[in-house]
């Protein structure tokens, strides 16, 4: 039994690319966009109601995130249980676990934003910036002796998607 969750929201239907995949189990709304080799995994509510969701090229949305009005650049990994409001996230960048991220937030390019992260509304963090901490402190990622490109290796894209392949019965 095929538990599709996409709703369609005032004429605007989810899509999602052949190559991509997404749960049964994520819900979809409105206008949402899912491109190639991206995946959404269980729990994840994507609704573009108020705005638009776009999910970008080999970009992964962990269980029970929460994007709402938001854009993810291409190859963005974003952390089980974080929540975007009206955000964009800028290219190889990760949002870690449990982050939330309010309106009107720009997370640059090649930044790491750590687990359980809160970042205040109308902020613009530059490229290549670490972010931490409840409010959220920034820190040029230089200045850390943090190895981004290794993490985003780690974690990466390619490595996500091998993964979301291996588990064809939890996706579509």
């Amino acid at each position: 039994m095929v538990d599709s969750r996409r709703y369609e929201f005032e004429g605007d239907r989810p899509t999602v690319d052949d190559a991509a995949r997404v749960s049964r189990e994520a819900t979809l709304v409105g206008d949402v966009a899912v491109e190639a080799d991206a995946s959404v995994w269980p729990g994840v509510v994507c609704r573009g109601d108020i705005g638009p969701v776009r999910i970008g090229r080999e970009t992964h949305v962990g269980d029970n995130a929460t994007i709402h009005a938001s854009r993810l650049g291409d190859e963005v990994m974003v952390g089980h249980g974080a929540v975007l409001n009206e955000t964009t996230v800028e290219e190889r960048s990760l949002v870690g676990f449990n982050a939330t991220i309010n309106t009107d937030v720009t997370i640059g390019s090649g930044s790491i934003v750590a687990a359980g992260t809160v970042v205040p509304d109308d902020y613009a963090i530059p490229p290549e910036s670490f972010v931490r901490g409840v409010p959220a402190r920034v820190t040029p990622l230089e200045e850390t002796g943090i190895d981004a490109g290794a993490i985003l290796e780690e974690f990466s894209a390619g490595e996500y998607t091998n993964l979301a392949q291996r588990h064809e019965e939890l996706f579509e």
